[in-house]
Protein backbone atom coordinates (compact mmCIF):
# COMPACT_ATOMS: atom_id res chain seq x y z
CA UNK A 1 0.00 0.00 0.00
CA UNK A 2 1.55 3.44 -1.00
CA UNK A 3 1.47 6.17 1.65
CA UNK A 4 1.27 9.83 1.76
CA UNK A 5 1.33 12.52 4.51
CA UNK A 6 -0.48 15.60 4.09
CA UNK A 7 0.10 18.74 5.89
CA UNK A 8 -2.47 21.25 6.28
CA UNK A 9 -5.25 18.83 6.13
CA UNK A 10 -8.34 19.89 8.01
CA UNK A 11 -9.45 22.07 4.87
CA UNK A 12 -9.24 23.66 1.43
CA UNK A 13 -6.64 21.81 -0.90
CA UNK A 14 -4.84 20.21 2.34
CA UNK A 15 -8.91 18.26 2.56
CA UNK A 16 -9.15 17.26 -0.90
CA UNK A 17 -6.16 16.00 -1.30
CA UNK A 18 -6.31 13.74 1.77
CA UNK A 19 -9.62 12.60 0.33
CA UNK A 20 -8.13 11.75 -3.20
CA UNK A 21 -5.68 9.95 -1.84
CA UNK A 22 -7.86 8.12 0.91
CA UNK A 23 -10.09 7.13 -1.69
CA UNK A 24 -7.80 5.29 -4.12
CA UNK A 25 -7.03 3.13 -1.22
CA UNK A 26 -3.39 4.94 -0.40
CA UNK A 27 -2.26 5.15 3.24
CA UNK A 28 -2.95 8.54 4.56
CA UNK A 29 -1.40 10.32 7.48
CA UNK A 30 -3.42 13.29 7.62
CA UNK A 31 -2.18 16.56 9.64
CA UNK A 32 -3.30 20.17 11.45
CA UNK A 33 -3.06 21.88 14.11
CA UNK A 34 -6.54 21.34 15.60
CA UNK A 35 -7.77 17.72 14.44
CA UNK A 36 -10.85 17.57 16.30
CA UNK A 37 -11.93 21.28 14.79
CA UNK A 38 -12.59 19.49 11.37
CA UNK A 39 -15.61 17.69 10.99
CA UNK A 40 -14.90 17.04 7.31
CA UNK A 41 -11.62 15.22 8.35
CA UNK A 42 -13.59 13.36 10.85
CA UNK A 43 -15.83 11.73 8.80
CA UNK A 44 -12.95 10.91 6.45
CA UNK A 45 -11.26 9.05 8.68
CA UNK A 46 -14.65 7.02 9.69
CA UNK A 47 -15.42 6.01 5.94
CA UNK A 48 -11.53 5.10 5.28
CA UNK A 49 -9.72 3.11 7.79
CA UNK A 50 -6.63 3.37 5.91
CA UNK A 51 -6.46 6.89 7.02
CA UNK A 52 -5.09 8.74 10.29
CA UNK A 53 -5.42 11.92 11.45
CA UNK A 54 -2.69 13.32 13.51
CA UNK A 55 -2.27 16.73 15.12
CA UNK A 56 0.59 18.49 14.32
CA UNK A 57 1.76 22.31 13.56
CA UNK A 58 4.47 22.90 11.06
CA UNK A 59 5.72 26.24 13.04
CA UNK A 60 6.27 24.03 16.79
CA UNK A 61 8.94 21.92 15.69
CA UNK A 62 8.40 19.35 18.73
CA UNK A 63 5.31 18.09 17.36
CA UNK A 64 7.50 17.43 13.52
CA UNK A 65 9.63 15.64 15.59
CA UNK A 66 7.11 13.50 17.67
CA UNK A 67 5.07 12.60 14.68
CA UNK A 68 8.52 11.75 12.79
CA UNK A 69 9.44 9.66 15.58
CA UNK A 70 6.08 7.94 16.13
CA UNK A 71 6.07 6.75 12.13
CA UNK A 72 9.67 5.40 12.62
CA UNK A 73 10.16 2.53 10.41
CA UNK A 74 7.21 3.68 7.95
CA UNK A 75 7.72 4.37 4.86
CA UNK A 76 6.50 7.48 2.90
CA UNK A 77 6.29 7.06 -0.62
CA UNK A 78 5.03 10.85 -0.73
CA UNK A 79 5.29 13.92 1.37
CA UNK A 80 3.20 17.06 0.73
CA UNK A 81 4.16 20.52 2.35
CA UNK A 82 0.79 21.99 2.01
CA UNK A 83 -0.10 24.13 4.80
CA UNK A 84 0.40 27.43 4.73
CA UNK A 85 -0.86 30.68 5.90
CA UNK A 86 -1.66 34.17 3.67
CA UNK A 87 -0.49 37.74 4.11
CA UNK A 88 -3.67 39.58 4.16
CA UNK A 89 -3.69 43.01 2.11
CA UNK A 90 -0.10 45.05 3.36
CA UNK A 91 -0.07 48.45 2.59
CA UNK A 92 3.42 50.32 2.53
CA UNK A 93 3.94 52.15 5.54
CA UNK A 94 1.68 49.74 7.92
CA UNK A 95 3.21 46.35 7.42
CA UNK A 96 2.80 43.51 10.14
CA UNK A 97 6.30 42.28 11.38
CA UNK A 98 5.23 40.03 13.57
CA UNK A 99 2.47 38.86 11.16
CA UNK A 100 5.68 38.54 8.61
CA UNK A 101 7.56 36.04 11.02
CA UNK A 102 4.73 33.95 11.54
CA UNK A 103 4.04 33.86 7.83
CA UNK A 104 7.90 32.63 7.03
CA UNK A 105 7.97 30.35 9.76
CA UNK A 106 4.67 28.47 8.63
CA UNK A 107 5.01 29.06 4.86
CA UNK A 108 9.29 28.58 4.58
CA UNK A 109 10.84 27.30 7.89
CA UNK A 110 7.84 24.73 8.68
CA UNK A 111 8.16 22.97 5.09
CA UNK A 112 11.97 23.04 5.58
CA UNK A 113 11.48 21.00 8.66
CA UNK A 114 9.32 18.63 7.61
CA UNK A 115 11.71 17.88 4.72
CA UNK A 116 14.49 17.42 7.18
CA UNK A 117 12.36 15.24 9.86
CA UNK A 118 10.84 13.13 7.56
CA UNK A 119 13.41 12.43 4.58
CA UNK A 120 14.71 9.02 6.02
CA UNK A 121 10.80 7.78 5.71
CA UNK A 122 10.43 9.42 2.22
CA UNK A 123 14.14 7.53 1.48
CA UNK A 124 13.02 4.76 3.30
CA UNK A 125 9.55 4.41 0.30
CA UNK A 126 9.64 3.20 -3.53
CA UNK A 127 8.27 6.38 -4.82
CA UNK A 128 10.26 8.70 -2.87
CA UNK A 129 8.60 12.13 -3.99
CA UNK A 130 7.98 15.23 -1.94
CA UNK A 131 5.95 17.79 -2.80
CA UNK A 132 5.91 21.25 -1.85
CA UNK A 133 2.85 23.34 -2.31
CA UNK A 134 3.55 27.04 -3.87
CA UNK A 135 2.21 29.96 -5.39
CA UNK A 136 1.97 31.61 -9.06
CA UNK A 137 2.42 34.55 -6.50
CA UNK A 138 5.82 33.56 -5.64
CA UNK A 139 6.95 33.97 -9.34
CA UNK A 140 9.36 36.87 -9.52
CA UNK A 141 9.31 36.69 -13.77
CA UNK A 142 5.57 37.48 -12.76
CA UNK A 143 5.10 39.97 -9.80
CA UNK A 144 3.06 42.76 -9.92
CA UNK A 145 2.17 44.93 -6.74
CA UNK A 146 0.50 44.02 -3.45
CA UNK A 147 0.49 40.79 -1.22
CA UNK A 148 4.00 41.47 -0.69
CA UNK A 149 4.31 39.29 2.48
CA UNK A 150 2.83 36.22 0.97
CA UNK A 151 4.71 36.64 -2.81
CA UNK A 152 7.89 36.86 -0.79
CA UNK A 153 7.35 33.81 1.45
CA UNK A 154 6.41 31.44 -1.43
CA UNK A 155 9.46 33.21 -3.14
CA UNK A 156 11.72 31.70 -0.64
CA UNK A 157 10.36 28.34 -0.49
CA UNK A 158 10.48 28.01 -4.47
CA UNK A 159 14.39 29.10 -4.17
CA UNK A 160 15.57 26.52 -1.01
CA UNK A 161 13.38 23.75 -2.31
CA UNK A 162 14.42 23.86 -5.80
CA UNK A 163 18.59 24.45 -4.18
CA UNK A 164 17.65 21.21 -1.45
CA UNK A 165 15.95 19.40 -4.69
CA UNK A 166 19.61 19.13 -6.60
CA UNK A 167 20.79 17.97 -3.66
CA UNK A 168 18.10 15.33 -3.09
CA UNK A 169 18.28 14.21 -6.84
CA UNK A 170 21.62 12.28 -5.79
CA UNK A 171 19.68 10.30 -3.38
CA UNK A 172 17.34 9.19 -5.69
CA UNK A 173 14.82 11.62 -4.18
CA UNK A 174 12.25 13.72 -6.03
CA UNK A 175 11.19 17.05 -4.33
CA UNK A 176 8.84 19.23 -6.65
CA UNK A 177 7.06 22.31 -6.47
CA UNK A 178 3.34 22.35 -7.32
CA UNK A 179 0.97 25.48 -8.15
CA UNK A 180 -2.45 24.96 -7.43
CA UNK A 181 -3.94 27.25 -9.09
CA UNK A 182 -6.94 29.86 -7.57
CA UNK A 183 -8.68 27.72 -5.73
CA UNK A 184 -12.29 28.26 -4.44
CA UNK A 185 -11.32 28.36 -0.95
CA UNK A 186 -11.44 30.39 2.49
CA UNK A 187 -8.10 31.49 1.47
CA UNK A 188 -9.02 33.27 -1.49
CA UNK A 189 -12.49 34.47 -0.61
CA UNK A 190 -11.43 38.24 -0.95
CA UNK A 191 -9.71 37.59 -4.51
CA UNK A 192 -12.30 38.87 -7.48
CA UNK A 193 -10.85 36.28 -9.79
CA UNK A 194 -11.65 33.09 -11.74
CA UNK A 195 -11.03 30.35 -9.22
CA UNK A 196 -11.30 26.86 -9.68
CA UNK A 197 -13.02 23.95 -7.45
CA UNK A 198 -10.82 22.46 -4.63
CA UNK A 199 -11.84 18.99 -6.48
CA UNK A 200 -10.57 19.97 -9.24
CA UNK A 201 -7.23 21.50 -8.49
CA UNK A 202 -6.97 18.55 -6.23
CA UNK A 203 -7.47 16.00 -9.04
CA UNK A 204 -4.93 17.94 -11.02
CA UNK A 205 -2.48 17.72 -8.29
CA UNK A 206 -2.93 14.35 -7.88
CA UNK A 207 -2.22 13.13 -11.63
CA UNK A 208 0.75 15.57 -11.68
CA UNK A 209 2.40 14.06 -8.82
CA UNK A 210 1.93 10.55 -9.95
CA UNK A 211 3.76 11.11 -13.43
CA UNK A 212 6.70 12.89 -11.08
CA UNK A 213 10.23 11.58 -12.33
CA UNK A 214 13.78 12.33 -10.95
CA UNK A 215 13.82 14.84 -14.39
CA UNK A 216 11.12 17.19 -12.49
CA UNK A 217 13.32 17.69 -9.88
CA UNK A 218 13.48 21.06 -8.41
CA UNK A 219 10.92 22.28 -11.04
CA UNK A 220 7.44 24.31 -10.41
CA UNK A 221 5.12 22.78 -12.13
CA UNK A 222 0.95 24.00 -12.45
CA UNK A 223 -1.74 21.13 -11.15
CA UNK A 224 -2.62 21.11 -14.47
CA UNK A 225 0.94 20.21 -15.79
CA UNK A 226 2.28 23.18 -16.83
CA UNK A 227 5.87 24.87 -16.24
CA UNK A 228 5.27 28.08 -14.20
CA UNK A 229 7.88 30.94 -14.49
CA UNK A 230 10.69 31.51 -11.78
Amino acid sequence: MASVLVTGASRGIGLELTRHYAEQGWRVYATCRSPGESQPLAELAQAHPSLSVHRLDVTDHATIEALAEELAGQPLDVLINNAGIGGGRPVIGRLDYPLFDRILATNVVGPAKMVDAFLPHVEASDLRKIVCISSSLGSITTAKGGSYLYRSSKSALNMLMRSMAHDLVERGVILTLLSPGVVDTDFTRYAAIPKIAPDVSARGLVATIDRLTLEDAGCFIRYNGEIVPW
